[in-house]
This record gives C-alpha cells, structure tokens and sequence, in this order.
C-alpha cells in the first residue's frame, strides 16, 4: 500500500495516540519518582505552596523538584497557579496517589516502570538469543513486591482472602500446619502467624536476601511461629493443612511440578489456596483489561524472562486462569473455586483440594 492510500484519518489518530503513549510512559517514571521520594505523601498534607517550600517538606533538592512539578503540572497531575507560583495536588488524585490510599495507590505500581528501564538492554539481547533475564538482575524486585502485596495483605489477607476458603479461619484459630510458597520476603506469613498464634506458618523461597528479611521482621515481631527457608517450590517436603501461593506460580521456572509437589504436601483434608494473574490464557480475551498492556510488558521484561533464564517454560501471561485450571487438575486438584477479592484487579483466587 502507497503513502497516497493511506487512510489519513486513521494514520492522524494514531500518530495522536502515539504521542500520548510516550507522554504518558514519561509521566508514569515520574509518578514512580514522586511515591519513592515521598513527594506524593508530602503534597498531600499541603496547601498550595512554592517548589522551594514543597522541596524543604520533603527535603528534596529544589532544583529537581521543580522539573519534576513541571512534568506533574503539564501531566494534569498537579494544579499550578502561575500568579503565586504555587503547586497543590488535589485530593481527587492524592487519592490514587499516596501511601495512606494503601491498595488504591497506584504510584507505588508507577515504580516498576523504573525498574523495567534498568534491563532493558538485557530484554533486548535476550530477543535475540531467547535465553532470558535472571533474577539476579532485578536487585529491587524483592523490595518492589513486597511494598506492592504489602498493603493488601495487611487490609484484606485475613478478613478478605483466608474466608474465601469455607471454616479456614476457624481452622486456623484452633491450629493448623500452613507452608506460604515463594513467600518473598514473608510478610503474608508473618501477618498469619500474629492473626493465628495457635498455627504454625512457614514461609519458603528461592531467594536468600527474601528470607532474611522474613525472618528479621518475625524477630521483630516476636513470632515464634513464623519460621522461614531458602528451598525450591517444586521440591517440598512435609505434610500440611495449608498451603498458599501469591502471585508466584506463573513465574517459576517449573509450574506444573511446584503444583505437583503443592499436591503431595498437603493432608488428605488439606487445601490449596493460590492467588495469581487475574487474566486470560488467550490474547483476545485480554483486549478490554484494564491493565492489559501492563500484563504483557511486565511478563516481557520480568515473569517469563526470569523463567526462561532458568531453562524454565517461561509461561508469562500463557498462564491465566484456562491454563490455572488446566495445570491445577494435571497435578491431581480435583475440586477449585475461583474466587474474586473487592478492591484487587490484579489477582483471582483458586481454592483448590486434592
């Protein structure tokens, strides 16, 4: 087709919507600036002030907040009044904004885009060799999820998530042997271990500095029933009444054999409760998704990366909840419930039993 047939109305809006498309990526890695700086959390307490006065609340360099305002200004973040050169976020969009918005913040997700930048290079090399990125490149990921799952298991893991499964809180309350697969850095299990003290909780995970920081804030938290290991998912050892999985099976190297194993751990009564992507296995089914190109770009540069620098299936966003079920059934899990949590766009829920 010549330039001449183009159809013009069509090439301008899209030559449109590729102008917002950068705009907008640059926006998010500024938005990632403000949560991590606390520029956010600072504005939100204020009345319409100067970038030098913004600066000094948040005791940041006046310089480099007053481009990042100006990006925040232009982005229809921020209002500004150029009379009084002042800057004042509204709360309409604090809301969506700041820490104290706990799982509604959607700056703190804004953060990954940063961390996406770091490997791009690598990304890019591994299109061409098909060998992956490994986990060791992402020094922040940990930190990054943690913060991420962090507030929604402190608002909804216990009150929200463990009554998805019928009796697991009264289960729980009288005791239980519970093992949290590819915990991180353990703070699901730890606020478990503080809700149900007559339960003992493990927490495994292939990543050492993970474990360590699990087994620090259960220090902290003087949980003698938290207890944590460095150990592969696919290979458990023990017999338990539950085991959990949050958002991690779709990453792993070896799926199908971490839910076998899942399977071959849990007591005859025992229940499997996972949460992960809450998305389809087929493209076309993900058009409409609110988060649609999020999911593929952050399977790009991390989930199936990271699998397939392993040897692993690199399943990405080829898991979703056809393959979910598929797999789960292929490990031996003959009764699963779906099941949805209010408030998270990001993950369904599977109880699974044997």
């Amino acid at each position: 087709m010549s330039v001449a047939e183009l159809d013009a109305v069509k090439q301008e809006a899209f030559a449109g919507r590729m102008l917002q498309m950068v705009n907008d990526a640059c926006l998010g890695l500024m938005a990632g600036l403000g949560h991590e700086s606390g520029l956010f959390d600072t504005m939100a307490g204020m009345a319409p002030a100067t970038s030098g006065e913004i600066a000094r609340a948040a005791g940041l360099n006046e310089r480099y907040v007053r481009e990042w305002l100006g990006a925040m200004v232009v982005g229809g973040v921020v209002d500004y009044d150029p009379q009084r050169t002042t800057y004042v976020l509204p709360p309409e969009h604090a809301a969506s904004l700041t820490r104290a918005s706990g799982p509604d913040n959607l700056a703190r997700i804004a953060q990954d885009l940063g961390m996406m930048g770091e490997v791009e290079q690598q990304v890019l090399e591994a299109f061409r060799t098909g060998s992956g990125v490994p986990y060791s490149a992402y020094p922040r990921f940990q930190a990054l999820q943690a913060e991420e799952s962090g507030e929604v298991y402190d608002l909804a893991l216990v009150d929200g998530i463990v009554p998805l499964v019928p009796g697991l809180p009264e289960r729980l309350a009288a005791g239980a042997d519970v093992l949290d697969i590819g915990c991180g850095q353990g703070h699901a299990v730890n606020v478990l271990a503080t809700t149900f003290p007559a339960s003992s909780f493990q927490g495994i995970d292939m990543s050492e500095d993970g474990i360590a920081a699990a087994r620090a804030e259960a220090a902290e938290l003087g949980l003698a029933n938290a207890a944590f290991r460095i150990g592969d998912c696919a290979e458990l050892t023990g017999a338990y009444d539950l085991v959990t999985a949050f958002d991690v099976i779709h990453d792993l190297a070896r799926p199908a054999q971490a839910l076998a194993s899942v399977a071959g751990a849990l007591k005859d009564d025992g229940v499997f409760l996972m949460g992960d992507i809450a998305a389809s296995s087929r493209l076309e089914e993900n058009i409409e998704h609110p988060l649609g190109p999020a999911l593929y770009t952050f399977s790009t540069f991390y989930c199936m990366s990271v699998s397939l620098s392993e040897g692993g299936e690199g399943l990405g966003t080829a898991w979703g909840e056809e393959t979910a079920l598929r797999m789960l059934a292929e490990a031996g899990f003959s009764q699963v419930d779906t099941q949805r949590v209010e408030g998270d766009i990001l993950n369904v829920y599977y109880v699974a039993r044997r």
